[in-house]
């Protein structure tokens, strides 16, 4: 027994030494959705506050995530939200992607599925006011329509 937790006490401050790449980046990207759309002030702090960390290239990093295993969940979190959307890449999506993406946000914000309650629980600046849940859900499903509009595509919600 004593020779298995010690073992597993070696493990872990091993784990310490690996660590995953960090989100970071110090300039706007060429793609970032504020080079390509209007983000207004009051939109630019809620996405800011609840939503740049896990989709944007803009993590902020708690003092907890340079414990592993927490770090490692973290950066999968981080990564698998990039993957879904990036505001920081947005403008390289397709305008159909693009339009998708905040018909998307709209329903998520609206539907009470983002920000994640996980993300919430350690993180609670990130909760949003039934306001800035309003002003976030109009200004994703204006954009989304005028992407659409723009680019010749079916309105959001609508089949061709």
């Amino acid at each position: 027994m004593k020779r298995a937790i010690l073992i597993i006490l070696v493990l872990l401050v091993v784990i310490q030494f690996i660590r995953p790449s960090r989100n970071l980046t110090t300039e706007l990207s060429a793609n970032d959705i504020t080079r390509h759309y209007t983000v207004p002030d009051t939109v630019s702090a809620i996405l800011k506050k609840a939503c740049n960390d896990c989709h944007s290239n803009y993590t902020r990093y708690p003092w907890y995530t340079n414990i592993q295993p927490v770090g490692w969940w973290l950066q999968h979190h981080v990564n698998d939200g990039k993957g879904e959307l990036n505001f920081s890449e947005f403008g390289a999506y397709t305008a159909k992607r693009q339009s998708h993406k905040m018909q998307s946000v709209a329903k998520e914000v609206k539907d009470g599925d983002m920000p994640l309650d996980s993300y919430l629980w350690i993180h609670k600046d990130a909760i949003l006011s039934d306001g800035e849940k309003q002003v976030l859900i109009n200004w994703a499903d204006s954009l989304s329509k005028d992407i659409a509009a723009k680019n010749g595509l079916p309105e959001p919600g609508m089949k061709k």
